[in-house]
């Protein structure tokens, strides 16, 4: 689904103004590989990423996700991440920036295939071997990766 019903309904009331969303990484591990998509949009490499509907728990939207962009069954395993984006223009003039909550996720059952048309391409990329991928999306698969238990807070500018 490209662009939620509720943001529509949000755009015709604000147009281009700057609107504030709140999103979700789900970086999936599995046997030392992570799940990556190939975006429609820009070409990139990123894990899942998605908008929380209004009213949704933030874990439910990273699972969620995975399966309307993937077709993998995950399960969270704990929160890695919290952090503002830069705001974001889009080409049709739309302004947002997003709170990105980054959660580890556990692959449970399912291959990887395109089940949208947010993505070109997806697959399993070994840790050690990862396509290039923006800063701001090595800093989530990074603290995703980390082994710690507690969640990775940015204090000052990304």
């Amino acid at each position: 689904m490209p662009t939620p019903d509720f943001i529509l309904d949000l755009r015709e009331r604000i147009g281009h103004a700057p609107l504030w969303l709140s999103g979700v990484t789900a970086v999936v591990l599995r046997d030392g590989h992570v799940l990556l998509v190939k975006r429609s949009d820009n070409g990139a490499w990123t894990p899942v990423t998605g908008i929380i509907d209004p009213g949704e728990e933030p874990a439910v939207a990273a699972v969620r996700e995975v399966l309307e962009e993937a077709g993998c069954v995950v399960e969270p395993e704990r929160l890695a991440s919290t952090h503002v984006t830069k705001p974001v223009t889009y080409p049709n003039g739309d302004v947002s920036q997003y709170l990105d909550l980054t959660f580890r996720m556990r692959w449970v059952s399912g291959e990887p295939t395109v089940s949208d048309d947010e993505n070109t391409d997806c697959g399993w990329f070994p840790l050690d071997d990862l396509p290039t991928m923006s800063d701001e999306m090595t800093y989530r698969l990074d603290a995703a990766v980390a082994d710690r238990p507690d969640a990775q807070f940015r204090t000052g500018p990304a």
